[in-house]
């Protein structure tokens, strides 16, 4: 297989499996275990066949064109270090799903668990493989999504759903400071390649803004690394199941803070600021981590602080800004990854097996579970730094660069006593994991009776541990090669020369790698008694609680500053607001004119009468929508559409037919469904006549909004009236009518504008047209109507109460004896609505019509079924499924975009030809067709969804919204707030 198409293969086959997934059933376990299993392996194995590639310094890339006039292009690139990322995200990705088989209950829903699972994975594998800035932030923040959908999976949990949004809110708040400095560092460089990036370190870190892009990139990576400040999210993230915090903590989320760090170190380290701001916040996160994941009382819990303290141990190496600390940090990812994984995993069989991961009820496992104890101890042992483990050689290039000087401060001819003191707490920890858990006593009280865990669910356990025996043996031999290419990638000619040798004699770092394990041990043994006596927390930092932090700067913005906001500037009724927003507007259009003057430009001398009589019964129509609008809707409505026919035939007029065809339609079916709608809005004014007062204050409200309304209008009208009386300057307009058809192969250049030349606009306004019509659809589902609205209208009480006067006549008669001939025409117009819908959509590309009109058109021919038969007779004939057809016109219209990807053209590149037909002739055919038909389904289903939402009102069992005021005296003027 190509390199390039390798690469497309890794980042894309997790999602597919991750969509595959979530259309299995939910007891499919083996079946979800054999796909998530062979997708990630499947990765493994085409990610390991481009090591030769990588090996010796190359760099694979694939490109795709998506908006090159932008500077953003889908861009995929391997070299050493991404390499060495991807072969840890699959890899123990794939050992994660194998232990995951037998860990996850059967009672839960595991094809979503592995859906999130592998797209999680996609997102990880999209960020250590982008070669594009921005692409990189994207994938960025995927993997907050699907993290905080893996940690709050366990959903009914209270702890889950905290720590869920808890890591979201940091993670993403985080991954919007890291867009905002990466677009900083576009700006300075003039790409968002990422090979031009790296090779522009010189001119970044000389640019003004090279400060502002620095602390904004290291937000977005120390708040995915749990890095202190920021490190309160990741503990409580272990509300996850074992194997998402497994795979989390290994070689995913939290690895991707440090990815970045090293990934950019060529560009934006190398100062003094780098030096300083990610060696603080590794140095402090690294004692804070290892001080208090001595006192943990959880497993989980131990071995989380354990990871926040490893990463700040890697975060410090990169802060040091040393080429050999470049390398040590690497190297330490790796072998964090391995012991770590298996430390959660060891973890997550004690609590299966044993029913509880409280330590203080846990002692003596050995005898119940000595292969697993066995395993356990290894990988704690690696953790802790023991010789001939891979944690060992790590920590040794650790202890020999904070040996080096780099800046000549006190903090940093402090540093290895400090870094030595904080590894004895590393040591503690290690040490407690051990003793605690598996020596001691045979526990008593536990929920279930501990035992050996199934044979395969214990063998990424035990694969994870030889990894770390054998590279902590023969070094070379294993990781050498991988380490190698990795650390080239990142350094190149600056790679420096070290040693992955096991002994390198009597060293200063070998002595503080003694003083760090004796320490460690004569520390733990210190504090056993504090340890037994179950207190919850470290001392000295047991009060001060990174949750309870969190929630309170959370209350304070989300409710109490916004309540004080609210109350200062808001109000819940709706015209103020529109009232404060037009006002404001017009200041804000006011104000350049009172500062440049205003002129008229040359005004036309022939105005055509007729015209002129059109645009004279438009303004009428809007001045009196706008005066009726306070009290008779209906009437309001009526002159409203009045003025959007005005457009439309202004349209007509000045030879835009494809503009008038789509105002006709919009107008049309917005004017029916809002008509619909007022059937639900509570009444004006109740009972305002018999306060004289009132009426009087309502009439000055009126005339105010009106006014409010005509400077608005007029100045619109004038803004507009002088930029069309000045001639027009050169625009693009030329190009499109020159190249419509030679380029875009229609004739109707609108239509062409639309789904070819602006495809991309119009693919982005046809998604939030279908987030329009979800959001009403969800609101109106939680819709509660005024108590005054529940009933049935005048009219129809009326009509039935005849019908029940008359025994011979149903309730309803009437009404059918008044609709029957209408509905016999509405009913007779459908297939004729449907025919002329299907003709507009195949002649737009050269003709006026296209897939918007389309949609629209046959969006009538539902809309008069509906009012025709009711809502019952109507969904029982014919069920539309909205959902589906707005799902389908966006993968259509996307998809016909990212085939041009196949031929090597951009995104939404189109082609058209000529077929030769028989007994027809020459058949024009173009791509866009297609992207017109996502289109059209689209705007079927988004307006059928609104149309569903106000007409399922009728069929429902409502309950009166809850009133404004409850009983008392009537308000009075002071009192009563009105619009």
């Amino acid at each position: 297989m190509p390199h390039e198409l390798l690469l497309i293969a890794v980042v894309m086959l997790p999602f597919v499996g991750s969509c595959l997934a979530a259309l299995l059933q939910s007891n499919a376990r083996n079946a979800e275990t054999w796909l998530a299993g062979a997708t990630a392996l499947t990765c493994l194995v085409l990610v390991s066949a481009a090591f030769p590639a990588v090996a010796a310094g190359g760099v694979v890339r694939s490109k795709m064109e998506w908006l090159p006039e932008f500077g953003l292009d889908f861009t995929l690139r391997m070299d050493g270090f991404a390499w060495m990322f991807a072969v840890l995200i699959t890899g123990i990705g794939f050992l994660v799903v194998l232990y995951a088989r037998y860990y996850m209950s059967p009672a839960d829903p595991v094809p979503r668990f592995f859906s999130f699972l592998l797209a999680f994975m996609g997102a990880m594998l999209g960020i250590v493989l982008s070669g594009n800035m921005i692409q990189l932030v994207f994938f960025w923040e995927l993997t907050s999504l699907f993290s905080f959908l893996l940690i709050g999976y366990w959903h009914q949990s209270a702890p889950a759903r905290d720590g869920a949004r808890m890591a979201l809110t940091i993670t993403s708040a985080g991954g919007l400071c890291l867009f905002a400095g990466v677009l900083l560092v576009g700006h300075i460089v003039g790409t968002y390649d990422l090979d031009r990036v790296l090779a522009s370190g010189n001119l970044i870190r000389s640019h003004h803004l090279y400060v502002p892009a620095l602390l904004l990139v290291l937000l977005g990576a120390l708040t995915k690394s749990a890095q202190f400040p920021f490190h309160f999210w990741l503990p409580h993230a272990m509300a996850a199941p074992t194997p998402v915090s497994a795979y989390l903590h290994s070689a995913t989320m939290v690895k991707a803070g440090v990815f970045l760090l090293i990934r950019l170190w060529p560009a934006l380290g190398g100062t003094d600021e780098w030096l300083w701001l990610v060696g603080s916040a590794g140095l402090i996160t690294f004692i804070l981590g290892a001080y208090i994941a001595i006192f943990q009382q959880d497993l989980k819990g131990l071995l989380a602080y354990s990871t926040i303290s490893h990463l700040g141990l890697i975060t410090l190496l990169i802060g040091l800004d040393a080429p050999l600390g470049i390398v040590a940090a690497i190297f330490h990812i790796l072998n964090h990854a391995t012991f770590k994984a298996s430390l959660f995993m060891a973890a997550g069989i004690i609590d299966h097996e044993s029913g509880t991961r409280d330590i203080r009820r846990l002692s003596g496992l050995w005898r119940f579970m000595p292969v697993t104890a066995t395993l356990a101890m290894v990988a704690a042992a690696a953790m802790a730094g023991v010789p001939l483990l891979n944690g060992f050689l790590s920590k040794e290039m650790f202890f020999a660069e904070t040996i080096e000087t780099h800046n000549g401060s006190l903090l940093d001819d402090a540093l290895p006593y400090i870094v030595t003191l904080a590894s004895t707490c590393t040591v503690a920890y290690s040490l407690r994991f051990i003793r605690d858990v598996f020596f001691g006593p045979a526990p008593t009280g536990l929920p279930r009776t501990p035992h050996e865990p199934p044979r395969w669910m214990r063998f990424p356990v035990e694969l994870l541990v030889l990894a770390c025996l054998v590279v902590g043996i023969i070094p070379s031999m294993t990781v050498g090669p991988a380490l190698d290419a990795a650390a080239r990638a990142v350094l190149g000619g600056e790679t420096p020369e070290y040693s992955l040798a096991v002994w390198h004699g009597f060293t200063p770092e070998l002595l503080m790698s003694i003083l760090a394990m004796s320490g460690g041990v004569a520390l733990y043994f210190a504090l056993h008694a504090y340890l037994l006596s179950g207190v919850e927390g470290p001392p000295l930092l047991r009060h001060l609680n990174g949750q309870r932090i969190f929630e309170r700067i959370l209350v304070f913005l989300s409710w109490r500053l916004a309540k004080r906001l609210e109350n200062l500037l808001g109000t819940r009724r709706l015209q103020p607001q529109l009232r404060l927003m037009v006002g404001m507007a017009l200041l804000a259009g006011a104000a350049p004119f009172h500062t440049g003057g205003f002129s008229m430009g040359h005004p036309a001398s022939d105005i055509d009468p007729g015209f002129a009589l059109v645009w004279v019964v438009g303004a009428a129509c809007a001045i009196g929508a706008a005066h009726f609008a306070k009290f008779h809707r209906l009437a309001a409505l009526v002159l409203l559409g009045g003025a959007g026919l005005v457009a439309c035939v202004s349209f007509v007029w000045l030879s835009a037919p494809d503009l008038a065809l789509t105002q006709l339609v919009v107008e049309t079916v917005t004017t029916v469904l809002l008509l619909l709608g007022l059937r639900w809005l509570p009444k004006r004014i109740p009972e305002a006549s018999a306060m004289g007062w009132w009426t009087e204050l309502l009439q000055w409200h009126r005339a105010r909004d009106l006014t409010i309304a005509l400077c608005a209008g007029a100045a619109v009208a004038a803004l507009a009236y002088a930029a069309m009386t000045r001639p027009m300057p050169d625009s693009i307009s030329r190009f499109f009518v020159e190249n419509a058809y030679t380029q875009g192969g229609g004739t109707n250049i609108v239509n062409v504008i639309l789904v070819d030349f602006r495809g991309f606009d119009t693919l982005g306004e046809i998604t939030v047209l279908g987030v329009v019509a979800l959001t009403v659809y969800a609101l109106l589902r939680r819709f509660r109507p005024a108590a005054e609205s529940i009933p049935l209208p005048e009219q129809q009480r009326i009509q039935n109460a005849y019908d029940d006067d008359h025994p011979e006549r149903a309730t309803g008669d009437t009404i059918a004896d008044a609709m029957a001939v209408p509905a016999l025409i509405m009913r007779l117009m459908f297939p004729v609505i449907g025919v002329v819908a299907l003709f507009f959509f195949l002649r737009g590309h050269d003709l006026p019509g296209g897939g918007f009109v389309a949609g629209l058109t046959m969006a009538v021919a539902f809309i008069l079924q509906y009012m025709a038969g009711g809502t019952h007779w109507f969904e029982a004939r014919l069920r539309i499924l909205p959902l589906r057809w707005m799902g389908f016109g966006l993968l259509v219209a996307a998809g016909t975009g990212a085939a041009a990807w196949l031929f090597a053209r951009p995104f939404l590149t189109s082609y058209f030809t000529y077929a030769n037909v028989p007994l027809i002739g020459s058949v024009p055919l173009a791509s866009v067709l297609l992207f017109d038909l996502g289109v059209f389904s689209l705007v079927v289903g988004a307006t059928v969804l609104m149309l569903i939402a106000i007409a399922h009102q009728s069929v429902r069992s409502h309950r009166a919204a809850p009133q404004a005021r409850g009983p008392g005296p009537q308000p009075t003027r002071r009192t009563m707030e009105v619009e």
